[in-house]
């Protein structure tokens, strides 16, 4: 794909989605954090369900150790593997009072150090709490980088450096939401909305949904 019609892209989707965001429900870097930890392989819905109940009674890392993992599987038993995130969050909360001063860090090296948070969970932090063009390439960004050819690449990494080569300089801060959004309501996996995208005409798909 030329750069000019990636541009054509970008501005299209910035114009159908003028303040792109995540869907997550959160009041603090720390809230994001938990939410984001919680949200692997779970939907935002059911995170935000979950968060509704549990942030009122713990949204620090010293509130949440005092509920004990056994006490935070309670308000998070809904969402999947909440056993292993559970054990997760716990962990990260010690992290972040021994090593951070309570504080969700700045560079993906260090959010990284934290149990439970891996290179996609970085990117989400760095992008959504701190501005950075950073770009968590999860299934919906796969799939719409792939299928439009915007990015192509057989694994995530791959579509990820891609992405932050190509993406326009002016849209590289919200192409990770603009993208996202995309997947999740238009460009579906299985009968993507063709009809009434943005982009239609410039997607690189050959068997589209039209």
């Amino acid at each position: 794909m030329n750069p000019k019609k990636r541009l054509d892209i970008f501005v299209r989707l910035a114009i159908a989605t003028p303040e792109p965001t995540t869907e997550l429900h959160y009041n603090s870097t720390f809230e994001l954090l938990i939410a984001v930890v919680l949200s692997a392989q779970a939907t935002d819905k059911g995170v935000n369900k979950a968060t509704a109940k549990l942030f009122p009674i713990a949204n620090t890392p010293s509130e949440i150790l005092k509920l004990g993992e056994t006490g935070l599987k309670e308000y998070i038993k809904t969402i999947g593997l909440f056993n292993s995130k559970a054990a997760h969050i716990i962990t990260l909360c010690k992290q972040l009072l021994d090593t951070f001063n309570g504080q969700v860090p700045q560079t993906r090296e260090e959010l990284e150090m934290l149990a439970g948070v891996g290179r996609k969970t970085a990117n989400v932090i760095l992008n959504t709490a701190f501005g950075q063009p950073t770009i968590a390439v999860d299934t919906h960004i796969f799939r719409v980088a792939n299928r439009t050819g915007i990015a192509t690449g057989k694994n995530v990494l791959e579509v990820e450096r891609k992405l932050d080569k190509s993406v326009p300089k002016k849209h590289k801060k919200d192409a990770h939401h603009l993208l996202i959004l995309h997947g999740r309501y238009t460009c579906i996996a299985r009968k993507p909305r063709c009809l009434t995208c943005v982009i239609q005409d410039l997607c690189d798909e050959k068997t589209k949904n039209i």
